[in-house]
């Protein structure tokens, strides 16, 4: 190959090159100067051409040049590290530079070669990066809960800082399944079951179980933990968290005790007042006697129904049940239960329900389906959609009973059937009395339904 033909080749890869390259003498007087050294610093060739190398070396750095000459005068390479350099404006640009003697034909050494690569968008980058592992790390560190984070495989590799102030321990004692040594004995076996069955079928875990404080004093917690998937949907990482719920879960037994003393002391008044009427009417009206125990009976089968519930409310279904068992003898297998079972009433519209319920059932054992051999009673009861809100539609039915006769007068039964519910479920109420049989219908408002109880995962575990 020609001498000029491989100089112009050379010449054109140094001037296309993506990388700044610069050679200079041994005094750092710039010989070359390609075109991405003119993008990379924004000079000029012919402005740096005959300049010192000095011109776009920050003033703190000068010694990396004397080091830098020093190295190529004994024939050394500097291998690629990362530095600053002065752009035209004086802007720092981070770059990495690798430097490499020149030799003339007779191999003395005259001069070096810089290659420069443009570092800001992986500095951006790193910027960056750094930026959210500092915000992670004062988020994780800062949020009450216990975090800690594990592999796919379940080992728990990271615990923010609250772990560590809370548990009194280190890293190398808890990673993997070193956390187990500060869960309770009692517990600690059925939790490794449980988050065992996360970490074999990738769904989210959750439980409840109390974890020993540095000095010595277990707490209760609700631990939640999420896995985090790749585009494959192969889980990659969990992240978990516990919270303290011991002072909940107190506050919940103060109540719960509270409410069972309430209900006891409400049981006791009630049987106060059943013995006032009875000694009051004092066998002059048996069959009035007889209405008010049964109502003061019903309600006290509601109330035990709603402190069971923590008065949050009590299902359609345990109200309907309830409420006919005082006639059970006469009712076994002739009265249908149909309806979903998570249908739950707040404490005033179940309480109203249970006694129009229990009114229903004693009319039935004693006039109705129920007073004859072949009667049947079907109870149903739907959520229905109506202006976008639900609706609660329940149906009292009696079949193949005595012939129905309308009533001639209206007694207080009735108050309590139709009235009671009309006002305190604000719902609509019919009445009808067919030839095959009584039909009782009601249709309530969505603000009748109370929330499903959730319980957290793992308290049987107590």
């Amino acid at each position: 190959m020609p001498d000029a033909f491989r100089d112009a080749h050379l010449a054109a890869i140094v001037n296309h090159s993506s990388d700044a390259i610069v050679s200079k003498d041994l005094d750092g007087i710039v010989m070359s100067w390609n075109a991405a050294a003119e993008r990379l610093f924004g000079i000029p060739a012919e402005e740096m051409i005959g300049q010192s190398i000095r011109r776009i070396i920050p003033a703190e750095r000068q010694d990396e040049e004397d080091s830098i000459l020093a190295r190529v005068r004994n024939g050394e390479l500097v291998p690629k590290f990362e530095t600053m350099r002065l752009g035209a404006d004086g802007t720092e640009i981070p770059v990495a530079i690798t430097v490499s003697p020149i030799r003339d034909g007779d191999g003395r050494i005259v001069g070096a070669s810089k290659i420069a690569n443009d570092l800001r968008e992986q500095a951006s980058l790193r910027a960056e990066l750094l930026r959210s592992q500092q915000q992670f790390k004062a988020l994780a560190n800062n949020i009450p809960q216990l975090a800690w984070m594990a592999d796919s495989e379940g080992w728990i590799f990271w615990y923010n800082e609250r772990w560590y102030e809370y548990t009194g321990t280190t890293l190398e004692e808890m990673e993997g399944w070193g956390w187990r040594a500060v869960h309770h004995p009692d517990h600690v076996d059925r939790v490794v079951r449980s988050v065992q069955r996360a970490w074999d079928t990738g769904e989210p875990w959750k439980d409840t179980f109390p974890l020993r404080r540095k000095d010595g004093e277990y707490r209760w917690f609700l631990t939640h933990a999420q896995p985090l998937r790749d585009e494959a949907g192969n889980v990659v990482l969990w992240c978990g968290t516990n919270t303290d719920i011991t002072e909940e879960r107190e506050t919940n037994e103060r109540i719960r005790l509270l409410m069972n003393e309430v209900n006891h002391r409400s049981r006791n008044i009630l049987a106060t007042i059943q013995a006032i009427i009875q000694r009051t009417v004092d066998g002059r009206d048996p069959e009035l006697v007889e209405a008010l125990t049964r109502r003061i009976a019903a309600l006290s089968a509601n109330q035990d129904l709603l402190t069971e519930g923590a008065w949050a409310g009590a299902t359609v279904e345990d109200i309907a049940k309830s409420q006919v068992l005082h006639v059970s003898d006469v009712s076994e297998g002739r009265v249908a239960f149909d309806g979903p079972a998570d249908v739950r009433l707040k404490p005033p519209a179940a309480e109203a329900l249970g006694l129009a319920i229990h009114e229903l059932a004693t009319n039935a054992a004693k006039y109705g389906a129920l007073s004859s051999a072949e009667g049947c009673i079907a109870l149903r009861w739907r959520l229905e959609r109506e202006d976008g809100a639900d609706v609660l539609d329940l149906e009292w039915r009696e079949r193949d009973g005595p012939p129905v006769k309308k009533p001639t007068r209206t007694g207080f039964g009735t108050v309590i059937i139709k009235r009671n519910p009309e006002m305190a479920m604000r719902a609509d109420v019919t009445l009808d009395y067919l030839p095959d049989g009584l039909r009782w219908h009601v249709r309530a408002p969505s603000d009748v339904l109370a929330e499903a109880r959730k319980s957290p995962a793992g308290e049987t575990g107590d």
